[in-house]
């Protein structure tokens, strides 16, 4: 008789999930409802049921517990197609009563430079063309060794850099996230520790790797991590991930590695360099 492989009862796997953020100037129920019709332009989808992160920590003086109508600013913002999930820069005060209204707190203290919930413009994205430049004046006759040489020169035009990129040039710091959504990401300085790359492609750590790296957040299992300098605290391939509490194997700590994902399990190899 034909066997069946036992479905499991449970899998936990890492799963990026992009929200938008919510900065709150007003805790006013009225102003805040304006706002968000001035934004939406009264269009009732304008949203699609994004997860959101309220943030407070533009509020000034900070709210004290009870000032928050809770329930109230919830529901306003669910009414616009935003479903809040988290607060993000709340005084350790409201912490109580943000957890019994079902929303967690977000462990970022302060918004910070690269965090993309959902992702503006790249830091520095690699343009789709060159700029076109001015065409030239006409030259004056050529010699016959010229004329020859201009076919060679328009078969072989410079290469369009890939719009599929995103290319960071500085250290990504403790407590940054960086989101390549529907891109591969090029870090050229060094992922520090409690810091978090993530791409719904490949990740390429030109540098040392000391944070977590997170690839194929989209489900892409071809995804793969590259590192010349290997010392991530988690990696993850379409959410099947590893942890390096006691840090890396002895043949590979420090050194170049990819990570790929074979048969549902993560596999390090070292790179040869030559």
């Amino acid at each position: 008789m034909p066997t069946h492989q036992a479905r499991k009862p449970l899998e936990i796997k890492i799963s990026t999930v992009v929200a938008v953020a919510a900065l709150l100037g007003d805790s006013d129920q009225a102003a805040l409802s304006s706002a968000l019709a001035q934004i939406t332009g009264g269009t009732p989808d304008y949203f699609e049921d994004e997860f959101t992160l309220l943030d407070l920590g533009n509020l000034l003086p900070p709210p004290a517990p009870g000032s928050i109508d809770w329930p109230a600013l919830i529901a306003l913002f669910k009414s616009h197609r935003l479903n809040p999930v988290a607060v993000r820069n709340a005084p350790a005060s409201l912490e109580a009563e943000i957890r019994a209204h079902g929303l967690s707190i977000d462990g970022l203290e302060q918004p910070r430079p690269f965090e993309l919930t959902p992702p503006p413009s790249p830091p520095r994205a690699e343009p789709v063309a060159p700029p076109s430049a001015p065409p030239a004046p006409p030259a004056p006759a050529a010699p016959a060794a010229a004329s020859a040489a201009e076919p060679a020169a328009r078969a072989a035009p410079q290469p369009a850099a890939s719009a599929t990129t995103m290319i960071i040039d500085t250290p990504v710091r403790s407590g940054q996230r960086v989101y390549a959504r529907g891109a591969d990401l090029v870090v050229m300085a060094t992922v520090n520790a409690g810091a978090e790359v993530i791409a719904d492609g490949s990740i390429h750590i030109y540098a040392p790797l000391r944070g977590r790296a997170l690839a194929g957040a989209s489900g892409h299992v071809g995804a793969r991590i590259f590192s010349v300098a290997m010392e991530a605290e988690l990696v993850s391939i379409a959410g099947v991930y590893r942890t390096f509490d006691d840090g890396w194997p002895k043949d590979l700590a420090g050194k170049p590695v990819q990570v790929r994902l074979r048969d549902d399990r993560l596999e390090s190899l070292a790179i040869p360099l030559r």
